[in-house]
């Protein structure tokens, strides 16, 4: 019986023969998602460029991808994400990373970016946890939980990053958990496409960290967890506050058009008849 190779795995370095991620996690998921959008939109990794920070996410692209990429320091992804841009602006350029590496100490560079609508996606995988390092309070994780920082439970609230984002003015966000691969792949694909920032938050289980903190338990646990309490925005904005306390709103936050950055300062630069002076 010959041995059968996934459709996919053409896409990645054929030297690495295993990932680095943990039995259960959903980065597998995220994984295919992102490589089934490629697929279907027809290009080839000489297309992208790959950009990941510091965490469990970043190993995403590096060393999995046989592309370019960059594994960059912590929280400075979209930092070198966007020098890549401006040096390369025909290549799609992806960052990957996780929600601690982009929202704590990448936080600034994150709303910025959006701010200024640089032409990237952002997969911005949530698993509400520092997971690599030991399971810290991380800046989405729930308010209340007890973590090994958080001995009392968490006394902050929690990012809602989608919405963040939102309001920093990206031209496309959207949320999906790793119960809706197909939705996450949809939402890729239009980021890809969208000429500006495009995020996409991807909430996944983190079972060996965030399942344990929260006893929730399993990845099959938490999955469930994804089905039951998973709430579409539209139906999310008929409902009061306090129903969604525990409900995961996902969807399409926005998708518009707007001016962005590398094509603006690009045209500046030729002056107003568009040529030197």
């Amino acid at each position: 019986m010959s041995e059968k190779t996934h459709p996919l795995r053409k896409y990645m370095r054929p030297q690495v023969k295993k990932t680095t991620f943990c039995p259960g996690c959903g980065a597998g998921i995220i994984t295919q998602a992102l490589l089934r959008a490629i697929d279907e939109l027809g290009l080839t990794m000489d297309d992208f460029v790959f950009v990941s920070g510091i965490g469990c996410s970043a190993w995403i692209p590096s060393p999995l991808f046989n592309a370019d990429t960059l594994h960059t320091t912590h929280g400075r992804p979209i930092a070198f994400a966007s020098g890549v841009k401006m040096g390369l602006p025909d290549k799609h350029v992806i960052v990957v990373s996780g929600d601690g590496d982009l929202s704590a100490i990448g936080g600034n560079h994150l709303i910025h970016a959006a701010r200024r609508n640089i032409d990237m996606t952002v997969i911005l995988v949530n698993n509400g946890i520092y997971g690599m390092t030991g399971g810290q309070t991380a800046p989405t994780t729930p308010h209340g939980l007890i973590t090994i920082t958080s001995p009392y439970g968490n006394a902050e609230h929690e990012f809602d990053i989608s919405s963040l984002v939102t309001a920093a003015g990206a031209s496309y966000v959207a949320r999906w958990t790793a119960y809706h691969p197909r939705q996450m792949t949809k939402s890729i694909k239009k980021g890809i496409e969208k000429k500006g920032f495009a995020m996409i938050e991807a909430i996944t289980q983190c079972p060996v960290q965030f399942g344990r903190v929260s006893k929730q338990g399993s990845a099959v646990n938490m999955m469930k967890n994804y089905k039951e309490n998973g709430i579409r925005i539209e139906k999310a904005a008929r409902m009061d506050a306090s129903e969604l306390l525990v409900k995961i709103v996902e969807g399409e936050f926005v998708d518009c058009d707007k001016p962005e950055l590398i094509s603006s300062s690009a045209a500046a630069l030729q002056g107003p008849t568009g040529g030197s002076n």
